[in-house]
């Protein structure tokens, strides 16, 4: 375990104000847990950033009746199978389906992909959530 280091932040009293409100709505116990949970953040799109490995999610929604988009879909997963750990496929209703594509590799693939699958005709929402794989996070 890392040696635990203290030091002081100077801040706007207002700035401080608005932390605070931030961390309470967000349930933190503490500044210091919101304060480390910020720079990870940070270091994470950094890694994003350098084109390093890393990890992900896409979700994409979409009506699975409309002709062809499926097949559109996984032809897109095919061309990056390299960087796909698994999808999940949930029916949402008779005609919705969402799908959870979990992703590890170089960060420009990852994003090129959610990009292709993004930009398909019909898919009626696309999300993308940036992850690490905590290598280089303390």
């Amino acid at each position: 375990m890392s040696k635990l280091v203290r030091f002081g932040v100077s801040l706007e009293e207002d700035l401080l104000v608005k932390f605070d409100r931030h961390i309470k709505q967000k349930k933190y116990t503490n500044r210091s847990e919101a304060l480390r949970d910020m720079i990870r953040d940070e270091l994470v799109k950094k890694e994003w950033t350098e084109n390093k490995e890393v990890t992900g999610a896409i979700t994409l929604v979409y009506d699975h009746h409309t002709r062809e988009l499926v097949t559109k879909v996984l032809d897109v997963q095919h061309d990056y199978h390299e960087c796909i750990l698994s999808t999940q496929h949930i029916h949402l209703d008779h005609r919705n389906c969402f799908e959870i594509v979990v992703t590890k590799g170089k960060s420009k693939d990852i994003e090129e992909l959610y990009q292709k699958l993004k930009s398909i005709k019909s898919v009626k929402h696309a999300g993308f959530m940036m992850a690490t794989q905590g290598k280089d996070l303390p």
